[in-house]
């Protein structure tokens, strides 16, 4: 009997990303942000504006820290790919 997400266990274990942490994640700081600017509203009486600036400064760090590390990612792939072209072309 096989058990439930072997496969997803094994492709990751092969190097295989983890997309579901990462949207957990992202979804965990944006709650968190909006927990700490709705306290700091209630604190100060300032209703929505530190509940909006933190959720959105999280939103913005959150979407440029995936786009550095997809850049990386992908830099890192087409050096790996670049550098098998050229061992596949001496041998």
């Amino acid at each position: 009997m096989k058990l439930l997400f072997t496969q997803a266990r094994s492709e990751r274990a092969a190097g295989a990303d983890d997309n579901l942490g990462r949207g957990m994640e992202a979804a965990l700081i944006l709650g968190v942000f909006l927990g700490i600017g709705y306290a700091l509203d209630s604190w100060l009486n300032t209703r929505p504006v530190f509940t909006v600036g933190l959720v959105l400064f999280a939103a913005i760090g959150t979407f440029v820290r995936m786009k550095y590390t997809y850049d990386a990612r992908m830099e890192a792939l087409e050096d790996e790919r670049r550098q098998l072209s050229q061992s596949g072309r001496a041998a």
